[in-house]
Order: structure tokens, then C-alpha cells, then sequence
């Protein structure tokens, strides 16, 4: 899944269903850039850009301490070290943990600061994560014959512990004004090896490997009130992959 090309697309979609929204990233001018490259007009008044650090305690505290009326966030923040994707016996158990820290506790305090905010506020709010096919069933390893890739294991350890942390938190607020749910998807099209995506295709209906857009349906149906007594579901958008 590439994130900043999800979220940038996200942000666009949102505006078109004329939605107010504030886009966070941890560079501010990358923002802008990604965001401009989908055409937005990041002067837009109904757009709010800011800097933010989801790893960083502090930070996202700050983040929902002073953002404006919120019903509402997307998670799509994939935070990971620079050993991550390594093949499963050249991982090093520290590069492990550190990547299951920066990615799952990255998405435990986003969603538990988005319960506080929630318990401060006590208006209706919808926290949509990110999680994955592979957070649902094990890889199909035969789809990385005869490439280099590989299905990261950490991808798997934090992807499946999202799904149940999400219920986790929304049993412990146990408020059906507050909302956290899920989106798995298949595998997003970002320029893999032609082998992969041939091998890929035929593990689903036809469709292959997802367009972004093909995700975006099911986010904005988990924020908008069509979904008002959904919680703590996943939403498997992967042509049959996981069949």
C-alpha cells in the first residue's frame, strides 16, 4: 500500500463530497507537494494542513488538544525503520520490535488520543485504520516467486494485532458515538515487478492488483453516517483474494 499516495487521493475525494478536512504529515512541504500533484488547491478553505509526528506522544496529544470539531480521521501512516522488508531470517529481533513500535504504537496512540478527544468532546466520531489482507490470512508467498520481494513479517504482526486493538478500544469506550473500523486491502499497484503482478492477478477474480480509488469507497463509507452503528469491523477490499 503506498500511503502518501492514499492519503493524497483521500484528501481529494473528501473535498469532492465537500467535506472540511485537516491533512497531517510528518513534512509539511511533502504534503503540499502530493497534495498539488492530485490537483488540490491547498489553499482551499475547507483544508487544513499541519505537521504532525504520529510516533511522537507529545505531538499527536497536541494534535487533537487544539484540532477544530473533528467527526472523523483516517490512519493511513505506515511508519517504519530502514531495515523493514527484509526476507523473514535476515530480520534482527531489534528491527522487529522497533518497527512493531513505531507502526502498531503509532496506531495505539492515534487511537487512544482519539477516545480522549472523544471523552473530552462527546460528539459523534469515526476513526477509520488502515490494516491489510495479511492482517487477515497468511501470505501466499507464491506470488514473490522469481522476484526480490517478500511479505514483510512485521507487516503481518502489525496488521493483524490493528484489527483486534481496534475492538480492543472500542469495547473500552463503549459509546456507539465513538466508532473505530477497518479497511484491508489487497494489493495496491505502485510500479511491482511485471512477474508479481502476473502471479498476483491470477490469485483473485480478475481485477489483479487494486487502483487506490478502488479502496477509497469503503473508507468514506466507514466516516459517513450510512455506517453509523458499524463498529469495530473490517472491510476485506481485495477482489477474493483472501477466498
Amino acid at each position: 500500500m503506498p500511503p502518501a499516495l492514499l492519503g493524497a487521493k483521500l484528501v481529494h475525494s473528501l473535498l469532492l463530497h465537500k467535506s472540511s478536512v485537516v491533512a497531517a504529515d510528518i513534512d509539511l512541504f511533502s504534503l503540499k507537494e502530493k497534495l498539488s500533484a492530485q490537483g488540490i488547491d491547498v489553499n482551499d478553505s475547507r483544508l487544513v494542513l499541519c505537521n504532525l509526528d504520529v510516533t511522537d506522544e507529545a505531538a499527536v496529544a497536541d494534535f487533537f488538544k487544539s484540532a477544530p470539531n473533528l467527526s472523523g480521521a483516517v490512519n493511513c501512516t505506515y511508519p517504519r525503520n530502514k531495515k523493514y522488508g527484509a526476507h523473514f531470517y535476515d530480520v534482527k529481533l531489534s528491527d522487529f520490535n522497533e518497527n512493531l513500535s513505531l507502526h502498531l504504537g503509532s496506531s495505539f496512540l492515534f487511537m487512544q488520543q482519539s477516545a480522549v478527544y472523544f471523552k473530552r468532546n462527546r460528539q459523534v466520531f469515526s476513526l477509520v485504520n488502515i490494516a491489510s489482507i495479511y492482517g487477515v490470512v497468511a501470505p501466499k508467498f507464491v506470488v514473490y516467486d522469481n522476484t526480490k520481494m517478500t511479505m514483510p513479517v512485521e507487516y503481518a504482526a502489525i496488521k493483524s494485532a490493528l484489527l483486534h486493538l481496534s475492538k480492543y478500544v472500542v469495547a473500552y469506550v463503549d459509546d456507539s458515538r465513538f466508532r473505530i473500523n477497518s479497511v484491508s486491502p489487497g494489493g495496491i499497484f505502485d510500479s511491482q515487478p511485471e512477474e508479481f503482478l502476473k502471479a498476483y492477478k491470477q490469485q483473485t477474480l480478475g481485477k489483479g492488483m487494486l487502483d487506490v480509488e478502488d479502496v477509497i469507497g469503503s473508507i468514506i463509507y466507514l466516516l459517513s453516517d450510512y455506517s453509523r452503528y458499524v463498529n469495530g469491523q473490517n472491510i476485506v477490499v481485495d477482489d477474493g483474494f483472501v477466498l
